[in-house]
Formats: structure tokens, sequence, C-alpha cells
């Protein structure tokens, strides 16, 4: 049967860890592309082992390894090296997440993957670029956050900044600008036969995605205090309220034409012409529309919202969203079996595309399980594949 997947045939080297990388090439395997996870036989990508555990693998890995294959490559040996650039030879995409310099010194630089594939599309997927004084430095989603601007505006008024659940920088600063950009790269090298160097630093994805802050700072001079910008708290018609029974309400009613329909069905109509001020007014219109809220349960604001068209919607927990109507209807959470671990319940890709419904074709590798048939894909005989092995190569 013919795979319609869009990067059916697109074969991808994988030698990332941990969350930017797997999730980016999580996303090019969903579609279609042939991605060979590269660990060392060693400790792996560290994934396997952070985090809440099933049987052998931790949880967080097999959500964002499906899809893949796995093979196990000593890159510090020269023959481990050696064997990457083989496999180099036929590969699409190679994606790296190492600090700068370090996959040159591996001898599996761009140069090297370039030397022997000119048409390959190369990622490097770092905190911080593969230039600049930060470039050496360790770091993680929260120092990305710290140094772009956006921890800075990110919390309640009065408080401090709030650490989101969702890495912000990693997934949507490195996954999904890597994966963009790889795309587009694919693209360029099918018209041109030329590849290229993509250098995707996490950091400068998220400030150059600060466009609302950065236009306050424009026209005011500053950005507005954490929490008072008009997309933080700022406004009436826009934040979350707190309910009688501790959850909370979000209120998205920017537009006036919803924020009428909100003040009417809070019984409130004299605070229609208050969503957007700002200063001491727009703290009162606020105070007034919370003591109303605080009235009553979410369940009550919830039921008398939903035939709506107003922009309101309760705070879900990640349990009550998962199962709500809306996921189901989009299919989002999948259950597959692995054989190793047993049934593992996963979200599928966030895009529907006309290829067909959404399938694991293969659940979560278990390390290095497909060694053998990727490299006898490359040429190699069963017997150098055991010399390999027993050199500690794979």
């Amino acid at each position: 049967m013919t795979d319609d997947r869009p990067l059916a045939g697109i074969r991808v080297l994988d030698l990332t860890r941990l969350l930017p990388g797997p999730m980016c090439t999580l996303h090019l395997a969903d579609m279609g592309a042939d991605v060979i996870k590269v660990e060392d036989p060693g400790a792996g990508d560290y994934a396997r082992w952070i985090g809440r555990r099933a049987k052998v693998n931790s949880l967080d890995f097999l959500a964002m390894n499906r899809n893949k294959r796995a093979i196990t490559l000593d890159l510090k040996k020269p023959a481990g090296a050696a064997l990457f650039l083989r496999l180099a030879e036929t590969a699409d995409v190679v994606v790296e997440g190492f600090r700068p310099g370090v996959a040159d010194r591996l001898g599996v630089g761009y140069g090297a993957v370039r030397a022997v594939n000119p048409r390959a599309v190369y990622c490097s997927i770092t905190g911080y670029g593969q230039t600049g004084p930060l470039a050496d430095k360790a770091g993680h989603d929260i120092n990305y956050l710290a140094l772009s601007g956006a921890l800075d505006q990110t919390g309640a008024a009065g408080g401090p900044p709030a650490i989101s659940n969702f890495q912000i920088g990693d997934l949507a600063g490195g996954t999904l600008t890597a994966a963009m950009a790889i795309c587009a790269a694919l693209v360029g090298a099918q018209r041109t036969g030329k590849g290229r160097h993509l250098d995707v630093s996490i950091t400068d994805a998220v400030l150059t995605h600060m466009v609302i802050p950065a236009a306050t700072l424009a026209g005011e001079g500053a950005t507005a205090p954490r929490g008072r910008d008009k997309l933080t708290g700022g406004l009436a018609c826009y934040g979350v309220y707190a309910t009688a029974d501790g959850r909370w309400l979000a209120v998205g009613a920017l537009e006036p034409k919803f924020w009428v329909q909100v003040c009417a069905a809070l019984g409130r109509p004299d605070l229609a012409d208050k969503g957007h001020l700002e200063g001491e007014a727009g703290e009162a219109a606020k105070a007034e529309v919370a003591a109303v809220i605080a009235s009553r349960p979410l369940s009550h604001w919830a039921e008398l919202f939903a035939p709506l068209d107003s922009c309101v919607t309760p705070v879900l927990t990640l349990e009550e969203a998962m199962a709500g109507a809306q996921a189901r209807a989009r299919n989002l959470v999948v259950t597959h079996e692995h054989p190793v671990e047993g049934p593992v319940r996963q979200f599928a890709p966030p895009v529907r595309m006309d290829a067909g419904p959404f399938a694991v074709d293969r659940p979560a590798p278990m390390q290095g399980e497909h060694t053998d048939p990727v490299l006898r894909e490359a040429g190699l005989s069963d017997d150098e594949i055991a010399r390999h092995r027993a050199d500690g190569v794979i």
C-alpha cells in the first residue's frame, strides 16, 4: 500500500536527546519520515530513565519516540563515526542537539555530512545558537525563557515569575521552530539538490515571538509590569477569575461584542463599557467582575456560558481536557500496545491530514532495537555487524 503521508520516503538521522529534538523528530516521524534514533551504547537518551517509569522506559520517552527506529553507535570511536557517515550518505535530514563544536569533534558535524551527502539538511538545536557569547553555555527551558524576557512577563500581578508546565522554550522555541525549518529546507533541497545547515537557537525563537510585549515597549517606552499588560491580566475582559469552589474561569472577551454578552450573562450590563479600561478604573472593573464570578461554582458558569459564543471557558485540568468532548471528537488521545510496556496512552499529532486517520506504526523503540536491520540496509554484512558489536562500536 502506498504511503501518502507528506514525509514518506524521507530519512532522518536523529542524534538528539531529552525534549526539544526528540519532539521535533516525533512530528517528522508522525508525518511519515523514517526517523532513526541514534544513541550511544551506554546510557542512551537520558529521557529513557528520567521521569515516571513504565516498566523499562519512562512514559516521557514513550510519548516522544514512537514511530521511530533506534540504533546504537559509539560516536567517540572512529568506527562509530564512520558508520554514522555511511548512514548519512542516504539520509535526507540530520538533527543534533549537542553544544556547538561537539558534533565536529566527533566527526559527524555538518562539514563531514556535507562531504558525503551535499543534499542533506543538517539541523542543530541549541539553547543559544552556534554563535554569540552564550553559545557554549548550558541551559534549560527556564533559562531560555529568562534570557528572552518571556519569564519576566509571565505570572500574576505583584507575584514572582511563573513557571509553566508547558515547556514554552523547549517546545515552541526548539521543537516547532526546528520542524518548520527542516520542512522548509527539505523543499529547498528537493528543488536545488543542495542541503544547508540550520542553526536553531531556542532563546532566539522565544525572543523573536515576544511581539506583544515588544509592541508595548515600542509604544510606551517600557513593558507593562508582570500581569498588567492587555493579555496578561491588565484588562477586565481578558483574564482568569476564581470561582466559589476554588476553580477558575477564563474570560477572553477582547472584542466588544463578546464582552457585552459576558456582562449581560453576569447580570452586570453596566460593566459593558469598562472591559478595556486600564489603571485604577480597570482594576475596579476587574474587582466587580471577580466578585460576581466568585459567588458561584465553576459548574454554574460553565453551564451558563456553554451555549454562548463569548470566549468564556472553564480552566480544565489536563485530565478533564483529555476526556473532554472536543478532544474525543478530534481523536486527540490514542492508546496503543507496546510489546514491552503494555498499553500506552498518548496524544495524536495536532494536525489532521488527508492521508487518513493517525496510527502508531511503531511503538517507541527499545535501545538499539533496530541496529542490525538499519546497518544491513546500509550494506553491512552480518559478520561486519558482529565485529562492530564485539568492538563496542554498536
